[in-house]
């Protein structure tokens, strides 16, 4: 008979941490007498970041007396103490090898259902001394799990643990964590793990894009995801940078130029998607190599490569691009690259740019005009003015190859002629592109600036559209993800500090930063937080994959080898350094 050995509890404190200021409810110590025991939380307790802890699907957190007992030799510590973890409840019994995702347990007036395995955190590891301890917990099968409560009541230590429902598939805790988090997923499990109602929907969703990326299943699948699956996965058709020459430059605006590119020995250039980029490297006369990345405008048979750049009043690479590149030029370039592309399937298509933004969605434009595709689609642009429109005349014909093509143009300084009747002043609003009339089942892809894809991205969701449906494209540095860390005053970045490093150069190209390495920090992660570059993680040891970033170039090497290594021309720089000159996309 299992039991419970401890309540523990704890409400959120802020910690300091390398520098920062963490909020969390990580450290939990044991409760006196009996506790009530709620839907979202037990009385006195508290979790500090809600988007990755608590909540109805992971109300209490259950940790086992015999994972204690193996740590202690493991790790070769006698100082844990019942909460140490960071769960609620100290348990004697419930292995995770043998409870099972959607097992319902009786705990002295309480009824729970089992809900998912824990969440892997660099949290867990902070509080335990232990920074590789998330690493260290899927890896050798012991997470613990976490808990909904069915019914409400008090518990105590020295209550039994009574089953009171097996759920169904019998996955256990140790399944389930595995297969998120380990490579060699076996499909039929990942079939199964859908079809446990009890796990969270967090997880359910992990498991349909693996099950969509794998195709495991018979049934048709989910909506667009059969067609997702069929998408080939694309990797990096050159490794690094190599000279293409400059064909052409054309004058699209005042301000836009599109700059063609053939390769230097005249064969035909490997086909791209339709809405990914090229990154281009310079040498501008100003130090170290700049390096940037820009859509290509092109369609993806074109065989040549456009690119089109807004001259920047103060950007150092497209001002060169606009006043000193010539045709003849040689140019050094990435391969495409990147994930916002225009997926398979039959459902409606709806493209959203404002200025430059127009360029990826174009490409994915030019893509359904060449096979007449019969989607209905629905092009929706923003510019200043005529004059600053870019690719109109193009767009315009592009969209009468198409069998149900809607078009909506809107100047924000400039009123529509007579002849214009899809052309308005002003901006998109809810109410107008409500008007539209496109559904909510439609696939809708956004270009421009933040401001402009925050609220267009509001408008959609308000109008129905699911948030796996807005695909969104941005060239600044992506927004972070830094759970649980106190937010700060942005700081533009800039060289870190302290003395200069003597390693390889490493170039953050979306931050336009380059930098020597310095074995003072501890990985590419670090560096990039020195640098203040907005940055994506939450395990620090290799296993969430939060941090993957495009490697364009060079060569690095794990410092904690990942559970599961990412895809080719990938890098996980919370746990890796660079062996050579690297450019990342970061």
């Amino acid at each position: 008979m299992a039991t419970l050995l401890s309540v523990n509890v704890g409400t959120p404190k802020d910690v300091s941490w390398q520098g920062r200021t963490v909020h969390t409810g990580a450290w939990k110590a044991p409760a006196e007498g009996s506790r009530m025991v709620r839907r979202l939380n037990i009385d006195g307790d508290g979790q500090g970041d809600l988007a990755g802890h608590g909540g109805e699907m992971r109300a209490v957190l259950v940790y086992q007396v015999q994972s204690y007992q193996y740590w202690q030799k493991q790790l070769g510590r006698d100082d844990l103490t019942f909460g140490i973890f960071g769960e609620n409840f100290t348990v004697d019994g419930l292995p995770d090898d043998e409870v099972c995702i959607g097992d319902r347990y009786r705990i002295g007036e309480a009824e729970f259902e089992v809900t998912q395995p824990r969440v892997t955190c660099y949290r867990v590891g902070m509080r335990f001394g232990e920074p590789s301890l998330a690493s260290l917990l899927v890896a050798h099968h012991r997470p613990g799990f976490y808990l909904r409560v069915i019914t409400e009541g008090r518990v105590q230590a020295g209550d039994e643990i009574t089953l009171t429902r097996k759920g169904p598939e019998e996955l256990s805790v140790a399944d389930i964590d595995a297969l998120l988090y380990l490579p060699d997923r076996d499909p039929a499990k990942l079939c199964r793990a859908l079809n446990i109602p009890a796990l969270s929907p967090g997880w359910q969703q992990s498991f349909r894009e693996l099950a969509a990326a794998q195709q495991p299943c018979q049934e048709p699948g989910w909506p667009g995801e059969r067609a997702a699956a069929q998408q080939p996965r694309q990797q990096p058709v050159w490794p690094g940078f190599k000279r293409l020459r400059v064909a052409r430059i054309a004058r699209e605006t005042p301000t836009i130029s599109s700059i063609y590119l053939d390769s230097a020995d005249d064969t035909p250039l490997p086909e791209a998607r339709a809405g990914q980029y090229l990154s281009i490297r310079l040498a501008t006369g100003e130090g170290s190599p700049a390096v940037r990345s820009y859509s290509l405008s092109s369609a993806p048979e074109a065989g040549t490569y456009r690119i089109s750049v807004k001259h920047e009043p103060h950007g150092l690479v497209s001002h060169y691009l606009h006043t000193s590149l010539h045709p003849g030029d040689l140019v050094e370039i990435a391969s495409p690259r990147g994930s916002f592309v225009l997926g398979g399937g039959a459902g409606p298509v709806v493209l959203i740019s404002a200025g430059i933004g127009v360029t990826p969605v174009l490409a994915m434009l030019q893509q359904l005009a060449a096979a007449r595709d019969p989607r209905p689609v629905w092009w929706i642009h923003t510019a200043h003015d005529r004059a600053h429109h870019a690719f109109a005349a193009e767009a315009h014909a592009l969209l009468a190859q198409l069998p149900d093509a809607h078009e909506h143009i809107y100047y924000t300084a400039e009123a529509p002629g007579p002849d214009e009747p899809h052309v308005t002043q002003g901006r998109p609003t809810a109410a107008s592109l409500a008007a539209m009339g496109f559904p909510s089942d439609a696939d809708a892809y956004l270009c421009g600036p933040s401001a402009f894809m925050n609220d267009i991205g509001g408008y959609l969701r308000d109008h129905g559209l699911r948030p796996e449906r807005i695909h969104t494209e941005q060239f600044s540095a992506l927004p972070a993800i830094n759970p649980g860390i106190t937010p700060t005053a942005a700081v533009r970045p800039h060289q870190p500090p302290g003395p200069r490093g003597t390693g390889p150069l490493i170039t953050f190209a979306r931050s336009g930063i380059t930098t020597p390495w310095s074995p003072a920090h501890a990985s590419l992660l670090e560096l990039a937080e020195a640098c203040d570059i907005p940055t994506r993680w939450s395990c620090r040891t290799g296993v969430c994959h939060t941090c993957v970033t495009h490697l364009v170039s060079g060569d690095i090497t794990y410092t904690l080898q990942p559970l599961e290594l990412p895809e080719t021309g990938t890098v996980l720089v919370c746990c890796s350094e660079p062996a050579t000159e690297i450019v990342l996309d970061l």
